[in-house]
């Protein structure tokens, strides 16, 4: 059954990990965060700009229950920095108990713990995101779509790993959950127009029934991947936790990486992911405040 959308307030708190920002919004007596709103208040021009929204709520049993939304009014089941944008939030309007925070989100509790840094409104955000699985099957991915080596061939017109039985061109992607669905790509070069033309292709593949956030990933000398990502929901951005724990966790399913502590080089700077030997993640990563403020009444106007 289908989640009813909730009611928010006019307070926001805007912070970004490693460029990908988001707004943190209370719960409130003002109106349902229908798709059509959470577009406008996200939109860069006519809104305040986000690449998503977290909508904070009471919790009997944690600090705080998330409801995570994308920049096209679509719902994410997790995001590595909107939880952590979420914690600091928490942190500094008094909402959180101590210096771990128990978020419940997308059906599981996240922990998250931050602590300031010499750097005045920067802050160290690490968080337990649970454990990373390779699914066969739904609901992340379609029955039969998997084939050997745990990989899905999804058909592009051409580009890198392209197969060349195949005249429309392949590439092959591990699909990873970590609580949401990805696939991942090994390659080289990834380039911002590769990014933006494969995407969306791999994002709306029908191999991916509920869509995927998908990571273009290279293996770097000296270790550590290189990542760009085309987000579900948002489009290319310069950073996103959970994309990041994903591409740490295929790349050591695929011995491309050890397990441990991976650096994961994003647009946006670098992030540290921790794979366990039981598959379990810890994100950890700056988080940056950029605002807050309060929605104007009249935005809140049905158009």
């Amino acid at each position: 059954m289908l989640q009813s959308r909730p009611r928010i307030g006019r307070s926001f708190f805007r912070a970004h990990g490693l460029g990908n920002d988001y707004l943190a919004l209370g719960t409130g007596s003002g109106p349902t965060l229908t798709p059509e709103l959470a577009r406008r208040i996200c939109d860069r021009r006519r809104g305040v700009g986000a690449d998503g929204i977290v909508v904070v709520a009471p919790d009997p049993e944690a600090d705080a229950r998330l409801r995570i939304f994308n920049a096209d009014g679509s719902e994410a089941e997790r995001s590595g920095n909107g939880v952590r944008i979420a914690a600091l939030f928490l942190h500094r309007s008094g909402g959180a108990r101590g210096e771990w925070v128990a978020l419940a989100a997308g059906g599981d509790t996240v922990r998250v713990r931050v602590r300031a840094t010499g750097r005045e409104g920067v802050w160290d955000a690490l968080a337990e995101m649970g454990r990373a699985s390779f699914p066969k099957g739904p609901p992340f991915v379609a029955p039969g779509a998997v084939g050997s080596g745990g990989e899905v061939a999804v058909a592009v017109p051409s580009g890198p790993g392209a197969s060349d039985s195949d005249a429309t061109g392949s590439i092959r992607v591990t699909p990873v959950s970590v609580g949401n669905p990805h696939a991942v790509a090994f390659g080289s070069g990834w380039s911002d127009e590769e990014v933006e033309r494969y995407g969306p292709l791999i994002e709306r593949s029908e191999a991916f029934p509920q869509g995927a956030n998908v990571q273009f990933a290279e293996v770097v000398r000296g270790g550590g991947l290189l990542l760009r990502i085309w987000e579900r929901g948002v489009g290319m951005t310069t950073s996103s936790g959970t994309s990041a724990c994903a591409a740490a966790a295929a790349a050591v399913r695929k011995a491309l990486a050890p397990r441990g502590a991976v650096a994961v080089r994003l647009k946006g700077g670098v992030a540290s992911v921790e794979v366990a030997p039981d598959w379990s993640l810890r994100l950890r990563g700056p988080i940056e405040e950029i605002c807050e403020g309060e929605l104007a009444q009249g935005f809140f106007r049905v158009r």
